[in-house]
């Protein structure tokens, strides 16, 4: 055993610089792309930036994110950049069921073919494809039962908008609901028939235009055309979910600007590695050290 190290301490020894340096980068690219299969399709993290989920999660939480769950996938747009790139994905465990705790990629603002920015949510699933949501005086029920009320909710507003009461910016476009009396609203399922009149296809005008990639709903001559064909109908493509955040009233979420296709979510996170005061600037950081949140690291997130 003492010959055998010996010999192979001499072998490493012997080995001359340039081999070094050719292990050196050898190691280091093997860490590098084990570090990248990991990232893309095992495991992603997530920093929370706004408080649309407290006090599940706040701000200054940094999340683990379990990407195979619901089908990994390789990169989609270029890190720190809005350029996107062309990309496959694995096979599900599972789907998003209701109560899950979603990353997803933003769909855009209500009104909008594509976001401006790329960027990452996290919402709490409160629908699936098929289910019709609704929201009574802010309490939310699905398929004409209450869902269950996570345990951190909160609401910051002490008053309630009473039904009939239209808020413009609501999801969908003209539907005349506010966010505390919502609905009811069935979300749209792969192969669902819509039947399209002028007085609803504003109300699908941005999912299908999505759908295509481009503005294809046009109006003409009061009728209703769809990639240039001429139409009173349209199937679904995808399957959609419905996202709210547990401060439901301080949330951007489905009830303003719509709906997530499936192929937008990203993962299921689960578990907060890391929690600091998001206020303090890096700059000042053993200031930002100092605040570190040591209650809320290694805590599951439910």
């Amino acid at each position: 055993m003492f010959r055998k190290k010996t010999n192979e301490n001499k072998k490493a020894a012997a080995k001359t610089p340039k081999e070094k340096f050719i292990d050196f980068w050898k190691n280091l690219l093997f860490a590098a792309v084990a570090a990248f299969l990991i990232k893309s399709f095992l495991i992603e993290t997530s920093r929370v930036p706004t408080p649309s989920m407290e006090n599940t999660i706040l701000v200054g939480d940094f999340l683990f994110v379990n990407k195979f769950i619901y089908g990994s996938s390789s990169p989609r747009n270029i890190p720190f950049t809005n350029i996107e790139l062309p990309y496959f994905q694995l096979p599900e465990i599972r789907d998003p069921k209701r109560g899950d705790i979603v990353v997803f990629e933003y769909p855009g603002n209500r009104d909008e073919l594509k976001p401006v920015e790329i960027s990452n949510y996290v919402k709490r699933c409160v629908g699936t494809p098929g289910d019709i949501i609704e929201v009574r005086n802010k309490v939310v029920f699905v398929n004409n039962e209450q869902l269950p009320i996570p345990p951190n909710i909160q609401y910051r507003k002490n008053g309630i908008l009473p039904e009939g009461l239209p808020v413009p910016d609501i999801f969908p476009k003209g539907s005349g609901w506010n966010a505390d009396n919502y609905g009811p609203f069935r979300i749209p399922r792969k192969g669902d028939e819509v039947n399209l009149t002028l007085d609803n296809v504003e109300k699908w005008r941005t999912i299908i235009n999505r759908e295509f990639a481009s503005e294809a709903v046009n109006i003409r001559g009061g009728k209703i055309y769809i990639n240039g064909i001429e139409t009173d109908h349209y199937t679904i493509q995808k399957d959609y979910y419905f996202m709210m955040g547990d401060n439901r009233d301080n949330s951007a979420d489905s009830r303003y600007w719509g709906v997530v296709p499936r192929d937008l979510i990203i993962g299921n996170a689960f578990f907060i590695y890391w929690s600091w005061n998001p206020e303090i600037p890096f700059s000042d950081f053993f200031r930002l050290l100092a605040s570190t949140r040591f209650e809320r690291i290694a805590k599951l997130v439910h």
